[in-house]
């Protein structure tokens, strides 16, 4: 028999490269949407997964009927939680439905969870924001570093960290954390930093826009592929115990960095066409991320496949495609 897994933010960019990948191991899959009104876009990124292993219905992390009826309903083996109000900038704009989102959402579904199928495994997305200024004296940000968050997004996000292990330790759950550092795909939306910067590299090289607007150019994060870290996400559920690991690639770069890589691959100068906008600073920023995923690469022997390059190299592609 399938075994059967239930993602919600399925139709995300993490959401959609588990779903591949589970289907890849013969898993059936389930997911919930949150319903908006334009219906043609919101399951995009698994359209081509619909009816091949995917199923979905309507529901959201604040509707516990939503939850409990599928929970009850699937009696999934596997749950991910991956869906989150997930801007860090944003959470600033809309910090009480951040919260609403990210904190009860978690709670609601983690009671769903013991109250339905209290034997399933249960994976919690969990963040290197979490740890904000906090940086241990070698440079790097690992399962004991003190978290010390920096935005609305963060402090959520180490509120459903505590509860996932509380859960875990008070009713005998297998519920487990994945700190994952930042991660980038050509399905991350485009409001988001690396995407944000691409496509505009792209279009001001079609001559399609002349500026890009960003925030602050020196703050410095671990960014890997989204596929590399669901691979991540698959082996800490599976695990022969409930448990807590980062995962990261060890490598930081500036969004300075990142400009100029961009823009260089594209036979451009980056100074010549980003400026600085006081709109995207953060009322209080976070300058720095770097990952040690020592335990998860010898518990697993999990490494990533794709580079800071290689990944950016993947996501240029995309957007020259789309505007050719």
């Amino acid at each position: 028999m399938k075994k059967k897994a239930f993602i919600t933010g399925i139709n995300g960019q993490d959401g959609s490269y588990l779903s591949e990948y589970l289907l890849e191991k013969d898993y059936k899959v389930y997911g919930i949407v949150r319903r908006n009104s334009i219906a043609e876009h919101q399951e995009s990124r698994i359209d081509h997964l619909i009816g091949n292993g995917v199923e979905t219905e309507y529901g959201d992390l604040l509707d516990v009927s939503s939850l409990e009826r599928m929970i009850r309903t699937i009696q999934p083996d596997e749950i991910y939680n991956i869906a989150a109000q997930s801007h860090v900038r944003i959470s600033m704009d809309i910090p009480q439905f951040t919260v609403q989102t990210n904190a009860l959402g978690l709670l609601n579904i983690l009671e769903a969870y013991k109250n339905n199928c209290p034997t399933a495994r249960f994976y919690q997305a969990s963040s290197s924001e979490m740890f904000g200024r906090t940086v241990d004296e070698d440079g790097y940000q690992r399962e004991t570093t003190k978290m010390s968050p920096t935005s609305p997004y963060g402090c959520t996000k180490v509120f459903g960290y505590n509860m996932v292990q509380h859960y875990r330790n008070a009713y005998d759950l297998f519920a487990a954390n994945g700190i994952l550092f930042n991660h980038e795909s050509p399905r991350r939306g485009s409001n988001f930093v690396t995407n944000k910067v691409v496509k505009a590299a792209v279009r001001i090289k079609n001559g399609l826009q002349d500026k890009l607007s960003l925030g602050n150019m020196d703050a410095y994060r671990d960014w890997g592929h989204s596929k590399d870290y669901v691979r991540a996400m698959h082996m800490i559920i599976n695990h022969t115990e409930p448990d807590d690991f980062v995962c990261a690639t060890g490598v930081t770069n500036s969004v300075r960095d990142m400009c100029s890589y961009v823009f260089e691959k594209l036979d451009l100068d980056y100074k010549n066409y980003v400026i600085k906008d006081p709109r995207f600073m953060r009322p209080e920023d976070l300058k720095y991320l770097r990952g040690d995923s020592t335990k998860l690469r010898t518990t697993f022997g999990w490494k990533p496949e794709y580079t800071f390059e290689t990944l950016m190299d993947e996501m240029i592609d995309h957007w020259v495609n789309i505007y050719k």
